[in-house]
């Protein structure tokens, strides 16, 4: 007897409230099913259900093993399912994560591409430069720039990017052009996440500077927005100032020190059985945000 049939079995028991009621549900007879159940407890060598001559209810064993095994069972199904289907048309929604401004210069320009590859495929996009917790909050898809590594997560690199100290001319124009990362220490820096020390390289190798200013944001449009006033001097990526770098009123500073790379990845919750919708997703982005940045 197959452990899927084991399975099948055992959960049908708890979901249906018994031996009878388990058979009648899944189309099989009584004596299958309870030999079935009673093969799973004698292969893991524990009894999984109280049984008496009215009623049947798990051990505490029993349900410790419903719990981890029912989503298996569910993810088993849905890949079955997704194989059966004709010519594997992708549907349903995948939930994508990513920052504010990097989500609306790379992620969102793909979008259309992906939705008239999949037509059925629906997607729900979350922008925020908070970082999210991808199993609580129900994030089937990060792209993020530097992610935290977490035990329950897959990170995949797909690419890199440069960062990039600037400002506006008006703002040197006023306060004077720093030479070296030194020179921070005396401007108006604006401050984003928390991000109070800038990384440089010199001679001696990478150092840091601590800097400060009369702004501070949790989202990088803010600080953006600020440097093309003229407020102060921003630390960015790269690939979040696409067309910023072309404006001819911003203007990088201290390139010589900065050889500092931030990854761009996407992550995932960590999963036995991944639906093919996000493997098509992943698999999506992956391929064109490695060609775009």
């Amino acid at each position: 007897m197959d452990k899927y049939q084991e399975l099948s079995a055992f959960v049908a028991v708890v979901e249906a409230g018994g031996f009878s009621a388990a058979a009648r549900r899944i189309g099989d007879s009584q004596s299958s099913v309870s030999k079935a159940v009673g093969a799973l407890e004698s292969r893991l060598g524990v009894r999984l259900f109280n049984r008496s001559t009215r009623s049947v209810s798990l051990t505490d064993h029993g349900r410790k093993y419903y719990e981890r095994t029912k989503p298996l069972l569910e993810e088993m199904d849905q890949v079955d399912g997704e194989l059966m289907n004709s010519a594997l048309e992708i549907s349903g929604l995948v939930r994508i994560a990513t920052s504010s401004t990097f989500g609306r210069l790379h992620v969102l320009p793909l979008v259309p591409d992906l939705l008239s590859r999949y037509p059925r495929l629906q997607l729900d996009l979350h922008l925020n430069d908070g970082v999210r917790d991808l199993l609580a909050d129900g994030v089937d898809l990060a792209i993020r720039i530097s992610p935290a590594r977490h035990p329950d997560a897959i990170v995949k690199r797909v690419a890199t990017t440069s960062l990039v100290c600037v400002g506006a001319r008006s703002y040197f124009e006023l306060h004077g052009i720093p030479t070296s990362p030194g020179d921070l220490v005396h401007h108006n820096c604006l401050i984003y996440n928390d991000m109070t020390e800038w990384p440089f390289t010199g001679p001696q190798g990478p150092f840091s500077v601590p800097v400060s200013g009369n702004m501070a944001s949790n989202t990088l449009e803010a600080i953006l927005s600020g440097v093309r006033s003229g407020v102060g001097i921003g630390m960015f990526n790269r690939a979040s100032l696409v067309g910023e770098l072309r404006h001819p009123d911003i203007m990088p500073i201290l390139e010589a020190f900065i050889t500092e790379a931030r990854d761009i990845s996407l992550v995932w919750p960590r999963r036995r059985f991944i639906p093919e919708r996000l493997r098509v997703v992943t698999e999506f982005f992956a391929e064109q945000l490695a060609a775009r940045i």
